[in-house]
């Protein structure tokens, strides 16, 4: 999906106008729709402060709008190379079935294990039903500052635990 896509995904999702998220970037009233209604459509490409501020607005990270376009075949297929090349993503069978994997000795090996097993875990919570759908997609659309205040979360309740044990004592 393009940045126009996404920009317009977002946009709807959040329920806003055109109108309404332009002057938020602070677009004249006048002129505000149709300059976001250039943006959706392609024929403007918002710069990088733009796109931070979108995504500000959005309450998602700027990767979320930036994403590479991968919506035609040949577009997947090419960031799936960029990812062999840049992430040690490799393609296989196991069980008779394609699958794709990471390459244990890449030196982003660990980074991207720990993230994906991150992803992994927050789609189980999805199916066994621990989670809503807009929790799921809140964690995906706010990664990684979501698991970052998940691990946050986790260590306030660890202090408070050990915090509570000394004054049991």
């Amino acid at each position: 999906m393009a940045i126009g896509e996404r920009i317009h995904f977002f946009r709807k999702m959040r329920g806003m106008t055109q109108k309404y998220l332009g002057m938020l970037m602070g677009f004249p009233e006048r002129s505000a729709d149709v300059r976001m209604a250039q943006y959706e459509t392609g024929t403007r490409t918002p710069k990088a402060d733009l796109t931070r501020a979108l995504a500000n607005a959005f309450g998602i990270s700027p990767d979320a709008l930036t994403i590479p376009d991968i919506d035609t075949d040949i577009g997947l297929m090419h960031t799936l190379f960029a990812l062999e090349d840049l992430r040690g993503l490799t393609i296989g069978k196991l069980d008779g079935e394609v699958c794709l994997r990471l390459d244990k000795y890449k030196s982003t090996y660990l980074t991207m294990f720990e993230m994906l097993s991150a992803w992994e875990k927050q789609a189980e919570k999805l199916r066994a039903g621990e989670i809503t759908r807009e929790d799921y997609d809140c964690w995906r659309y706010t990664y990684p500052e979501m698991k970052a205040q998940q691990t946050k979360d986790r260590l306030d309740a660890l202090r408070i635990a050990a915090k509570d044990a000394e004054t049991a004592e």
